[in-house]
């Protein structure tokens, strides 16, 4: 079989995104308003059923299996020098998730999730079975100084995310949630979500992991460079991926638009899934329908990113750690969302009774 160019796949798959299933919906709605409770006092509950009916086609939404995508790579703007942590980290994070040492893999067993943990980038050699070998590069370039990647390259990790979710889907995945690691991704998440929104960098970049006041306005100092020397277009997504974005970001931008392509929902964690999000998102307005919040980042840029997608979180726990851990939490309420719309009981029961 010939393979495709790249770029093609990405095309065909936001060509193919359709809006919801408005009948379903509606059915969906009109049965939360006759179960035994006054209508819309569970909230964001009932909400989350009207949507997955509305993805799924089915006016009484089943609990489906479900799966944490997370990727992995390097952020050439290390070399800067504000970040705490050595740059091994990612891939040490990467390699501990098999034996499930660390939190993603405690909270997706927790919720009786899948991970698919996926070398996008990395910039070493990574050892473990359970890692997917999908390396575009060995990390990005140092977007203070030039382009992260190219434009080619970008739509490679783009395609990478949509095979990965279409592949999991496939297997019988019907819950995605997305997740990263890599050093320095709070910078390329803040740098992307300013390309897009024309938001000033100091108002929605934070501290990250390992740094300090100092090292915040270096990190600051260097966004305001890559934006200055790469001049990324607002209105391209992926131009500001390629210049001042990472292949973690673009990998996990590929996932939503796979899961809306398939109608699946997928569940955005934090606030550098977040920028993942807006770009596909800005892609094809209609992914946003697939998407479901999970939690409020308490990174600085974390409620300005959901504000730009005009989603409401379900949660507010004060995490910041990423990986997916805010999406294995949600899973717990998108299942009980289902619960309640298909075994509650309704007025209509009473009056059988």
């Amino acid at each position: 079989m010939t393979k495709k160019r790249t770029g093609v796949l990405l095309r065909e798959t936001l060509q193919e995104i359709k809006a919801l299933d408005e009948n379903a919906m509606r059915e969906a709605q009109a049965r939360q308003e006759g179960l035994l409770k006054p209508p819309g006092s569970l909230g964001k509950l009932e909400d989350i059923s009207v949507r997955l009916a509305g993805i799924y086609g089915e006016s009484r939404p089943q609990i489906r299996e479900k799966a944490i995508v997370m990727m992995a790579a390097d952020n050439g703007v290390y070399a800067e020098g504000f970040n705490g942590y050595a740059q091994e980290f990612t891939g040490a994070i990467a390699e501990m998730t098999g034996p499930g040492l660390v939190g993603i893999s405690v909270l997706a067993r927790h919720a009786g999730s899948r991970l698919a943990v996926v070398d996008v980038g990395i910039k070493d050699e990574v050892a473990g079975e359970h890692i997917i070998p999908r390396k575009i590069r060995k990390g990005t370039a140092n977007i203070a100084k030039g382009p992260a990647m190219s434009r080619e390259e970008a739509e490679k990790a783009l395609e990478v995310g949509i095979e990965i979710a279409a592949g999991l889907i496939k297997e019988g995945i019907g819950v995605l949630g997305m997740g990263e690691v890599g050093i320095c991704n709070t910078t390329t998440a803040a740098a992307v979500a300013s390309a897009l929104t024309g938001e000033n960098p100091e108002n929605i970049t934070g501290i990250g992991t390992g740094g300090d006041e100092k090292a915040l306005a270096l990190k600051i100092g260097a966004i305001k460079s890559a934006l200055a020397v790469n001049n990324p277009d607002p209105q391209d997504p992926i131009d500001v991926l390629a210049k001042v974005g990472g292949l973690d970001i673009a990998g996990m931008a590929g996932c939503c638009l796979a899961a809306a392509r398939y109608k699946v929902p997928i569940v955005v964690d934090g606030f550098i899934a977040g920028a993942a999000a807006l770009a596909a998102v800005r892609m094809n307005p209609l992914v946003r329908e697939y998407m479901l919040s999970s939690h409020v980042s308490a990174e600085k840029g974390g409620r300005f990113i959901l504000d730009c997608l005009r989603m409401e979180p379900m949660l507010c726990m004060n995490m910041r750690l990423g990986e997916g851990t805010g999406a294995a939490l949600a899973f717990n309420l998108i299942d009980a969302a289902c619960r309640i719309i298909n075994e509650m009981g309704s007025f209509d029961d009473l009056k059988k009774g």
